[in-house]
C-alpha cells in the first residue's frame, strides 16, 4: 500500500528534482528555462493547460475563444525526458519530509518552488464570495460570458421595467485594470452588440457601474492615467463611482458602505487578490494579504529548499518596501533569474539577488482608448492601445493562438461586432453505472 501514496511513473534518477507548484506566468517560464539542464522537473496544476490571464475579460465579453489565450502544459514539454506534469489538487507542503501532498498521491523534493499565483480575495464578505463573480480563471471568464448572455435573455422575457433594469445592470467591484478594462469592454458590447442582437429591449435601462473604495482608478499607475482612464470610461456610459466600497451583495440587491443601494442580478468581483497558496505553509511566513515572505533570491523565510516566485510572493527591497506589483512581469522575471540560481547552487556558486526591471503598466479601456505608464513616456489614447494591442499578441503562446486572436482582433474592429456570443451551458448527467 505504502508505494500506492507515491505518484506513479516518476522515476527516481541522479537529477536533483525540482518540483513547481503551478503553471501560470512564473511556474512556466521557469520551467522553460530550465528544461534543458541537467534537473528533474515535475510540474503540478489543477489545470491542462496556461492561460494568458491579462485577456480573460475577452473571454468573459465574448471577444475571444477560450483556446485562443490557453495552451496545453504538456505540449511546452514534449521533447524533454526529463520534465514530468501532473494534473493534481496540491493538499499541502511537508518541508519536515520534503514532500507535496496532492489529491493524486504524494511526491518527494529536493527544491520546491511554489508558483501556485493569486486568487480572489472577497476580504471575509461572505455573502459575496457566494453571490458575487470572480475572474480569476478561464472557467470564471467562460461562466460570467454564459451569466450575462442569460441574463439578456432574461430581461427579454420580462414585462415589469424594475426586473427588466435588474437583470441588465451590471456591477463591477475594483478599479484596478481588470475593472476598467472590463467595463470599457461591456460599455463597448452595449453600444454597438447589444442594441443589434435584442433590438426588443430598452438598452437605456441598463447601467454598467464600476465601484472604487479608493479616491482613484488604477492605483498602481500615474494620475494622469488614472484621470484618462475614468474620462475614457464615462465617455462610453459607464458611471464611475469612486471612493465607494460594496460592502454586501444578495445576489439581486448591491450595498455600498455608505448606505445607497442598487437593484442588479450581476456583480463581478475585481477588487482584492489574496495568495493561492497551499497548506503546510507557517502562518510565520506569510506577509501582507497572505502572500508567502522570501528572501531576495525568492527563498522562503527559515527554509533552503523552498522557493516562492509570482503573485504568491512579497519580496521587500529598498525599492519596494511594500512587496512588488502583482503583475506577469514580476513574475516573469523573477522565474527567469531563478533558473539561473538553481544552475548557479549546482556549480557551487553564489545566487544573484533580484532587483526587478520595470518595463511599465498598461491598460485598455476600449476601442483605441488605453493607458500605459512607461520608463521613458506616458502615453493615452490610439498609440497606448496600439502599443497594448502589439504587446499582448506577441505574449501570447502559440502560433496558432496569435494568429486567431489577431483574427478576431481584426474582425472586431472592421465590424464593431463579436461573433463569440454563445450561451453553451453544461447539462450535468449522472454517468451510466457499468452492470
Amino acid at each position: 500500500m505504502e508505494d500506492l501514496k507515491r505518484i506513479q511513473n516518476i522515476p527516481d534518477t541522479d537529477k536533483k528534482r525540482v518540483v513547481i507548484i503551478g503553471g501560470g506566468f512564473a511556474g512556466l517560464q521557469l520551467a522553460q528555462k530550465l528544461c534543458t539542464k541537467p534537473f528533474q522537473l515535475v510540474m503540478l496544476d489543477k489545470n491542462n493547460y496556461y492561460q494568458f490571464q491579462p485577456l480573460l475579460y475577452q473571454i468573459a465579453t465574448a471577444g475571444l475563444e477560450p483556446g485562443s489565450i490557453s495552451f496545453p502544459l504538456r505540449k511546452f514539454f514534449q521533447k524533454y525526458k526529463n520534465v514530468h506534469f501532473r494534473m493534481a489538487e496540491v493538499q499541502q507542503v511537508n518541508p519536515e519530509k520534503n514532500e507535496v501532498v496532492t489529491d493524486i498521491g504524494n511526491i518527494h523534493y529536493d527544491y520546491l518552488v511554489i508558483a501556485s499565483g493569486a486568487t480572489s480575495h472577497f476580504f471575509g464578505l461572505e455573502n459575496i464570495q457566494k453571490y458575487a463573480l470572480p475572474m480569476k480563471s478561464l472557467t470564471d471568464a467562460i461562466f460570467i460570458r454564459n451569466y450575462l448572455l442569460s441574463n439578456l435573455e432574461k430581461a427579454l422575457n420580462e414585462t415589469d421595467p424594475e426586473r427588466i433594469e435588474s437583470y441588465l445592470n451590471i456591477a463591477i467591484a475594483g478599479g484596478g485594470p481588470t475593472g476598467v478594462e472590463l467595463a470599457g469592454a461591456l460599455a463597448e458590447m452595449k453600444k454597438y452588440v447589444f442594441n443589434k442582437d435584442y433590438p426588443e429591449l430598452d438598452l437605456s435601462l441598463m447601467r454598467i457601474m464600476l465601484f472604487e473604495g479608493s479616491p482613484a482608478l488604477l492605483s498602481g499607475m500615474s494620475d494622469s492615467a488614472s484621470q484618462n482612464a475614468k474620462r475614457h470610461l464615462e465617455k462610453l456610459g459607464v458611471e464611475v463611482n469612486l471612493q465607494s466600497r460594496v460592502t454586501n451583495f444578495d445576489g439581486k440587491k448591491l450595498f455600498l458602505k455608505d448606505g445607497k443601494s442598487f437593484n442588479t442580478h450581476t456583480l463581478i468581483w475585481a477588487a482584492g487578490v489574496a495568495a493561492n497558496k497551499p497548506g503546510g505553509i507557517s502562518t510565520e511566513v506569510l506577509g501582507r494579504g497572505g502572500r508567502i515572505m522570501v528572501d531576495r533570491f525568492n527563498r522562503v523565510k527559515n527554509h533552503n529548499n523552498i522557493f516562492a516566485i509570482g503573485d504568491v510572493c512579497i519580496m521587500e527591497t529598498p525599492a519596494y518596501a511594500n512587496g512588488h506589483p502583482q503583475v506577469a512581469q514580476v513574475a516573469l522575471q523573477q522565474g527567469a533569474l531563478l533558473a539561473k540560481n538553481f544552475q548557479r547552487i549546482t556549480n557551487n556558486k553564489a545566487m544573484v539577488e533580484f532587483e526587478y526591471k520595470n518595463k511599465g503598466i498598461m491598460a485598455t479601456i476600449g476601442r483605441n482608448l488605453a493607458v500605459a505608464d512607461l520608463p521613458w513616456i506616458k502615453m493615452s489614447g490610439f498609440l497606448a492601445w496600439a502599443l497594448w494591442s502589439v504587446i499582448h499578441l506577441i505574449s501570447i503562446v502559440g502560433a496558432k493562438n496569435k494568429i486567431s486572436v489577431l483574427v478576431d482582433w481584426m474582425y472586431r474592429y472592421l465590424t464593431y461586432d463579436q461573433s463569440l456570443r454563445l450561451l453553451i451551458r453544461h447539462k450535468p448527467v449522472a454517468p451510466t453505472k457499468p452492470q
